[in-house]
This record gives structure tokens, sequence and C-alpha cells, in this order.
């Protein structure tokens, strides 16, 4: 608990921490937000197709304009400003940088970027939990090999629950379950951009007025998002997801601990040490009472009559028998907690969460039958949801990952709820992406042992 301390000591002695940034979307703006603050952390460089956009989301998040003047990544180095350009090729050719955070949300660029960096002994904080469901294990062996971090964003769902597991098994607990609170119903499942912002109940008027990216938006209604990350948990705790998906039991603080214990104990987990979802809405739509909406928890059991009692005596929230109980954080806030992620690996060389294994994946599913010739549209489309899964189910169906699920044709027929197939599509670009994915089903495949 000393990186502020450790900072300092770095600042004090002329050497900054110097991060550059990938994608000043919402995520990246956020980190900007926190990072003119911090004292002794450089943004040296902000890379975004959308030069214009990239000064636009700096000034929002009230960087004066002078500050983000540096003519080249060099010239950042040299007068304490930032660079803002599109060639990331730039960014990554300033050895001063040590850290990258990559906050596109497209697991393609982001898997490229991340590769980038690592061949350029960077640092990668990644925030593209999109890239990292798909290929994460790989690129974290890549970087342990160049003697580089390769880290969770702290600030993010997956991150916080890797924190909260690593807790609970430092304190000799067994975890029986793990994940995060999301709104959610099942009718949500197949919302569209066109129907997304009905389910957020924003008006026509309140959505004009802001900048905000249907897919993305979508992705998290339909449960996309909530596969993707409850995955990459699993491949950074060894954690399992459910065998048939996420299953979205509503809870509360109150029930967390009755309702996330195994089922022979009178819970809803098949087992324990599951990865799952609380809903912070019953399926008829009421609000869950105390929910945890925007938080995340473990669930763990007591090993002993004593431990039992310690439970009690302390008030955790525990379920009817008082063997299971619940720790949680209520809120996390993305972007502006990310640097914590940055200053632990160029400061302590340690990754706030990783992808480990390859122990879950997020795989396509069909929204609804498709036949020959239609278009996947990736997360948050029109044409398909990801579902959790173990890795294990994945390869025996050859399922598709939802990161490789973007503008790709189907040459067999499909029908709802269906998991898509590598045989089921034709992959004819970013096959590099492609090779990579395959390489990591085939070095990863669950027990197969890989040297750290």
């Amino acid at each position: 608990m000393n990186l502020s301390t450790l900072l300092q000591a770095r600042a004090a002695a002329g050497r900054p921490v110097r991060a550059g940034l990938i994608g000043a979307g919402k995520f990246g703006s956020m980190v900007l937000a926190q990072a003119q603050r911090i004292a002794g952390l450089q943004i040296v460089a902000v890379a975004d197709l959308n030069v214009g956009k990239a000064r636009e989301s700096l000034a929002r998040v009230g960087w004066p304009a002078e500050r983000y003047a540096a003519t080249s990544a060099g010239d950042a180095v040299k007068t304490g400003r930032t660079f803002v350009t599109d060639d990331v090729a730039a960014l990554l050719a300033c050895d001063e940088i040590e850290c990258v955070i990559e906050a596109t949300g497209h697991p393609i660029a982001g898997t490229r970027h991340a590769l980038a960096a690592i061949d350029a002994s960077k640092h990668v904080v990644m925030v593209n939990v999109e890239a990292d469901v798909m290929v994460g294990p790989i690129l974290a062996e890549r970087a342990r090999k160049q003697g580089v971090i390769y880290s969770m964003a702290y600030g993010d769902q997956p991150a916080l629950i890797c924190e909260l597991v690593d807790w609970a098994r430092a304190t000799g607990f067994e975890i029986t379950a793990a994940g995060k609170g999301m709104n959610f119903e099942p009718r949500y499942r197949y919302s569209t951009p066109d129907t997304v912002w009905g389910f957020f109940g924003w008006t026509e008027e309140e959505v004009k007025a802001g900048d905000f990216n249907p897919k993305m938006y979508n992705s998290f209604t339909d449960g996309t998002k909530a596969a993707i990350e409850m995955a990459a948990v699993a491949n950074g705790t060894g954690l399992d997801c459910p065998d048939d998906g996420l299953a979205f039991p509503p809870a509360g603080l109150h029930d967390l601990a009755k309702v996330f214990r195994p089922a022979a104990d009178g819970g809803r987990m098949a087992r324990s040490g599951l990865v799952d979802i609380a809903a912070s809405q019953e399926p008829d739509g009421r609000e869950v009472y105390n929910n945890i909406r925007y938080g995340v928890f473990v669930t763990f059991k007591a090993h002993n009559e004593y431990a039992r009692a310690c439970f009690k005596q302390y008030g955790l929230l525990t379920d009817p028998s008082g063997w299971y109980a619940s720790m949680w954080r209520p809120f996390h806030i993305i972007g502006l907690e990310t640097s914590v992620s940055v200053l632990s690996a160029c400061l302590r060389g340690e990754p706030t969460g990783c992808s480990k294994e390859f122990r879950g994946d997020a795989v396509a599913t069909a929204k609804k039958d498709m036949q020959p010739g239609e278009m996947l549209d990736g997360e948050g489309g029109y044409a398909v949801w990801a579902n959790a899964i173990p890795a294990t189910r994945s390869l025996d169906l050859r399922a598709l990952p939802i990161g490789l699920a973007h503008n790709v044709k189907l040459k067999r027929p499909l029908k709802k709820d269906q998991i898509v197939s590598f045989d089921d599509v034709e992959l004819t670009a970013d096959l590099d992406v492609v090779r990579l994915r395959q390489e990591m089903e085939d070095r990863f495949r669950p027990g197969t042992s890989v040297a750290a």
C-alpha cells in the first residue's frame, strides 16, 4: 500500500513514471482526468485515430491546451507536456515511455498494440478486456519472456474481482464464488443497438445530448460484456465459468452469501469455485433491494466453527447457516483508478490481475436464426451475444471467440442461441490474430503445463 510513497521517491530523483495512452474514448478520458493530478506520473503521448477527438477529450477533462501541445514524444519528455498523435508507432518508439495503456476496446487492434508494446519492452495495462479474454494468456507469457508486466486495468471490474479473490486466498478462505453486480433481465439478451436506450431508460433527447456508442452500451445490456469480463476473471484466478454460461441470479448484499454458495447447501451455484453475476433486477423487472449493480464481490466459507463464530462476532453478512460470508466493494470507477495499475507495473513489477491460463472463454452465440451469407457484427450488435463457458467446452465445440466475430460471414445456418463455431464462418481477414488465438488454444489447452 505504498505506491504513492514509491512514486514520490521516483519523482524526487527526477525520474517520473512515463506512460502512453492508446485510445482517448470514455475510459481513456477518465485516465487522463486523474493523471493530470498525480505528481510524478506523466502521460507522454496519447494516440487515437481521431486526433481532434483526443484533443477534445483532454480539454473536456480539464487539461489546459498548452499542456498537450508537444510536437513529438521526444519534445513531450523534454518539456513535461503531452504529445497527441494518430500514430501508435510514434508512441511506441519513445524509449522513455515505460508503460502503455491500451484502451481502444477493439479486440483486433488491441491485440496488435499489446504485441507491439511488449516487443518494445514496455509494460502493458490492458483495459481492452475484449482482447484479453481472446488471447490474454499468450500475451502475458510473451510479456514475461520480454521482462515486462502485462496487467488488467485497476478500476475495471475484472481486476477488482481478482484483488478480492487474492485477498480471500491470502487469508485462507475457500472461495465459493466471485463476480460482479449488473443491471440485467433475461429479455435484455436479445437487445440490439436500436432497442438499447429503452432498456437504459434514456429518452431520445438524453441520447442526442451525449456522446454515446449504442453498440458499446448494448454489449453491456445483452450480457456480452459480463461474459467477457467473467471469462477473463476465470483466466486470472483459476475459478471456472458455469458449464452452461452465466446464470445472472438476482441478489442484494444481504443475500450474496446465500445465493452464491453451492446448490448442495441451498445456494444457486452448481458447485464451489465459480464466477457469476449478481443481477440487480428480478426477471420481471423489479429492482433488487440493496443491490450491488456497480460493485464486485467474493463469497467464501469458514473452515471450522471458530472461524464461523468470528463471522458472526464481526458482523459479516452470512447465509442462514453462518458458514458462508461475502466481502464486496460497492463501486468501481474504472479509468479514474487505472493509475494504480501503471504504478504497480512500473514501481513494483506487479500486475493488478493477469490472465494466467486458458480456463474460461467468451464465445459468440446467435441472437436469432441466421442463414449463410449473413454477417456477424461483433459484441453489442444485431447478430450475436457472448456466452461465458469453460475453455474445455469451448475447445470441444471449436467455438468462435466473440473477439473474432466482427464483420465475419456465415457459411452455415445458425439457430437462435446456438454457439458459433470456427466451422460456421469464413475467416478471411485479421489472420495474424486468428493464428495467435489458435496458438493460444494449443499452448494453453486446459491441463497443459506452461512454464511461467
